[in-house]
């Protein structure tokens, strides 16, 4: 069901010197800050040869990312995405299965452009999935 991996998401104090380590200390390519109101973030891309590793920061107070910060303040790894074809086939498929899809079940535009839908980190080993339909 699930395909490749689309990216792995890592939680970041300071978005800017996140983005400077990666761009000048590793030689990476690293895209333009992307704020997404919806799921409370800014982001940033940072593109590898294989996939991709998004740099999250708060977007507001409010935020999950801000509970995240607060609880681990030099940041972290915060979740794993894979791409999926059909994300309702594969919510139905997961939901039967007796995995937790979080919020309603009803997919969100991710970074992409594309519907996400995030897993409980419960159900899979301690760690947060989103799965994206490519």
């Amino acid at each position: 069901m699930i395909g490749r991996l689309n990216h792995v998401a890592i939680v970041v104090p300071d978005l800017g010197a996140a983005v400077t380590r990666y761009r000048d200390v590793l030689g990476a390519a690293v895209s333009a800050p992307a704020a997404l109101p919806e799921h409370g973030v800014t982001t940033v891309f940072v593109d590898l040869p294989n996939t991709r590793i998004e740099l999250l920061h708060p977007l507001g107070s409010d935020s999950p990312v801000a509970k995240f910060l607060d609880r681990n303040p030099d940041g972290g790894m915060h979740h794993v995405c894979y791409e999926v074809q059909d994300i309702l086939a594969a919510r139905d498929r997961l939901r039967a299965a007796g995995a937790r899809v979080l919020g309603d079940g009803t997919p969100k535009t991710g970074a992409h452009g594309k519907p996400v839908l995030f897993l409980h980190p419960k159900d899979f080993c301690g760690t947060l999935v989103e799965l994206e339909q490519v």
